[in-house]
């Protein structure tokens, strides 16, 4: 089975993880060209990585007929120009974190990837991490119970003292849910099953922002999308949900995730990272207690989504980070705002699957076939 070919396009902050682990963590994949709109980002990524190809730009690299997969990792509100692109290329594509800016521009690219007989992937994997691997064990060998509910919590105060070029958190495409959520609901259908309906608050703290890193330190960002979100999920399988993101709050004690069932109470780790802790509570217990992991990728593993992909082109398998779960994702982020600016509950249109959960003994860096 030969190794798949990557063209990546962007080389900004999170491309360092996946030019690291494409490189010399997995197998199924072998990184050969990049470029970026600042020539020296993408040239100092073929130095660090020994990587083959500098395209100019994009389009270069689309028309490269040894690329078979394009990893984008450009600003959110770019990733429907790019992977639109990509497709009319011919390329399959694995995208970033979110799918599109709006739900249309997802409906837009599932529509064309289809027509094109492409497959489309994309962030966040973190799901297929150790951390929550071992907590979709759990669940499913019944240790909770039935699922009755669960919350979400990402609380933090922006990303504008340490990211350093944080504007476009504060622009069409960005926000804490849609910069966040992603990690979290991915987290929750992992976990529980696609979300039937929901309903959501939203608004915006604060009108401007002053960024606190360099190189932009004293600039002030204008704030354009919802920064202080709230959503209630009703779940197919039937539990009712709830996830709060926040660019407003200094601080706060609060899970990442809980899952409550009828026999007991799940601790899910970050979804942002692979790790644990993972900690359960059984009422004849009385108390949580930890969880050893008891899968692989328990460190920050990115491109293992990727990876999988690659293996199921190759297989006809259906892979884990679908564009079945980032369409779905899409559908309930930017569903928050339709149910604020309506007024109502908003049905969902799309019913993903679960994916299949990961191989206990899998080989690092290798997936089944």
């Amino acid at each position: 089975m030969r190794t798949m070919k990557i063209g990546i396009v962007g080389c900004g902050s999170i491309s360092g993880i996946y030019l690291k682990n494409l490189t010399y963590r997995y197998k199924e994949v072998e990184i050969i060209g990049v470029c970026d709109l600042i020539r020296e980002r993408a040239e100092k990524a073929v130095e660090e990585y020994k990587i083959p190809k500098l395209y100019e730009d994009m389009y270069e690299l689309f028309a490269d007929p040894d690329v078979d997969i394009v990893l984008n990792l450009t600003r959110p509100y770019e990733h429907f120009g790019v992977t639109s692109e990509a497709l009319k290329a011919g390329k399959h594509v694995y995208s970033e974190k979110p799918l599109g800016a709006t739900l249309e521009e997802g409906r837009e690219l599932i529509a064309l990837a289809k027509e094109k007989n492409l497959l489309i992937g994309g962030a966040p994997d973190t799901f297929m991490g150790a951390g929550i691997q071992t907590c979709r064990k759990l669940m499913d060998d019944g240790y909770i119970g039935t699922p009755v509910g669960a919350s979400a919590f990402m609380v933090c105060h922006g990303h504008e003292t340490w990211h350093p070029d944080p504007e476009f958190y504060y622009k069409f495409g960005g926000g804490p849910m849609m910069d966040m959520g992603p990690y979290y609901l991915t987290a929750l259908v992992n976990l529980l099953g696609a979300v039937a309906s929901i309903s959501g608050m939203t608004k915006s703290t604060f009108s401007q922002r002053t960024i606190t890193s360099e190189p932009h330190y004293g600039e002030i960002v204008d704030v354009d999308v919802p920064t202080y979100i709230t959503g209630m999920m009703q779940c197919a399988c039937g539990a009712i949900g709830t996830i709060f993101t926040t660019f407003d709050v200094y601080k706060a004690e609060m899970p990442w995730i809980e899952i409550y069932g009828s026999q007991g109470t799940l601790s899910v780790p970050d979804p942002n990272g692979c790790g644990g802790p993972v900690r359960l509570y059984r009422p004849e217990e009385g108390r949580f207690y930890d969880i050893p992991l008891t899968f692989g990728y328990a460190d920050n593993s990115r491109g293992m989504g990727l990876a999988d992909m690659a293996k199921a082109i190759q297989t006809g398998r259906n892979f884990r980070a679908s564009s079945d779960i980032t369409f779905h994702v899409l559908e309930i982020m930017t569903g928050f705002q339709r149910s604020q600016e309506q007024g109502r509950h908003i049905a969902l249109e799309s019913r993903p699957s679960r994916p299949a959960p990961m191989l206990r003994h899998e080989l690092e860096g290798i997936f089944e076939v």
